[in-house]
């Protein structure tokens, strides 16, 4: 017993320094082992990419032309209506659309009281010419009475009055003839130009009247687009420039200014511009459509307005490569139109560029594209 107190204290000393050196060493590995994985956790946060908006570089014409918009509208519009009034539409010869011919028939008249008249008014012109005949017989037998006393010089005045008068009568029934002839050639009413017709605003059994326009008619189908120009760009256009005029369909034609506006809408500050266009059948007047001054240029590469961004150095754009990583490339840019900037030099076509988001990026960070539907 006396030899195991001394083993026994060293005992207990040397398990209480294992046990100390094991408590640290194991708060030494959990501590260690925490730090790492909360470091790996927050690069994992710092890591998360940026979504981003982009569009391509493309090709496409850039319109940069002064650009207006307008209607179409016959040159010239003939309106058609009857000479004559109180007669009932008999028949409607054409419909809209149709192309008609100078003096082609388009509607025709009930004549039947008209014939009638003329009937009648020839039995007048006959009766009124043997008036004249027997007249002129009668003056032509004291022709030769003057001063022989057989019959007074009143009587022999007053049968020459009568062949006059009978002439006069008789003229004056042949040109009610004529007259009633002239409406009966007017039972037709006929188009006084050649085109194509616009309007009809005619049925059988209406009454006709000089005031009742039957129909309109795009007078050799020439058809020009009414363009309003805003007062400030009326100098940039003059008669005999060219335009580009795009339809609803979407197809383009080339019309020349005829001529451009005296005055300029007190209301509206609008001038207006007269361009001729071509013949086709896609064109109808009242369409509206589309303008631009200038002739258009050859496809080139663009980027939308929202892509470019300046610095001391000049403009530059932020391009997305293949592993989505970013980075500035300086560009040479030219003219701008419809929302886009033309780009000279510096960067390829179909090449993602960043339509925004510009300033919250730097060259080397990681992004997540998203179309901007920019095209």
């Amino acid at each position: 017993m006396g030899h195991c107190g001394p083993t026994f204290r060293i005992s207990l000393k040397m398990i209480s320094h294992v046990t100390c050196t094991v408590v640290i060493i194991t708060a030494t590995i959990l501590l260690g082992a925490c730090s790492p994985a909360q470091q790996q956790s927050s690069a994992q946060r710092e890591e998360v990419p940026r979504a981003v908006n982009f569009a391509r570089v493309e090709r496409r014409i850039l319109n940069s032309g002064l650009n207006v918009s307008g209607r179409l509208i016959a040159r010239e519009e003939a309106a058609v209506a009857s000479q004559l009034t109180g007669y009932q539409v008999s028949r409607v010869l054409v419909d809209l659309g149709d192309y008609v011919r100078a003096g082609q028939p388009l509607a025709t008249l009930d004549d039947t009281l008209l014939r009638a008249d003329i009937a009648l008014q020839r039995a007048n012109v006959a009766q009124a010419e043997v008036g004249a005949e027997r007249a002129a017989q009668e003056a032509q037998r004291v022709s030769a009475l003057d001063k022989t006393g057989v019959l007074s010089d009143e009587a022999i005045a007053e049968r020459r009055l009568a062949a006059r008068t009978a002439n006069a009568q008789l003229s004056q029934a042949r040109a009610q003839l004529s007259a009633q002839l002239i409406r009966q050639n007017l039972m037709l009413v006929r188009s006084s130009v050649s085109g194509r017709i616009l309007t009809r605003s005619v049925r059988p059994g209406d009454v006709a009247s000089p005031s009742n326009v039957m129909f309109t008619i795009a007078a050799d189908q020439i058809i020009e687009m009414d363009a309003e120009i805003p007062e400030q760009h009326l100098t940039q256009v003059h008669a005999g420039d060219t335009a580009l005029i795009t339809l609803p369909s979407g197809a383009n034609l080339r019309g020349i200014v005829r001529l451009i506006s005296a005055q300029v809408d007190p209301d509206t500050r609008l001038g207006r511009a007269r361009i001729t266009l071509p013949l086709t059948s896609e064109l109808r007047p009242g369409g509206l459509v589309k303008a631009m001054f200038g002739a258009p240029h050859d496809p080139t590469l663009t980027v939308p307005d929202a892509a470019i961004t300046y610095s001391a150095q000049g403009a530059y754009v932020v391009a997305i490569d293949a592993t989505n990583h970013v980075r500035q490339v300086s560009v040479r840019i030219g003219r701008r139109g419809g929302g886009h900037v033309e780009i000279l030099s510096g960067i390829s076509v179909n090449t993602p560029v960043l339509t925004g988001s510009q300033d919250f990026v730097l060259p080397g960070d990681i992004v997540r594209p998203v179309s901007s539907g920019a095209s």
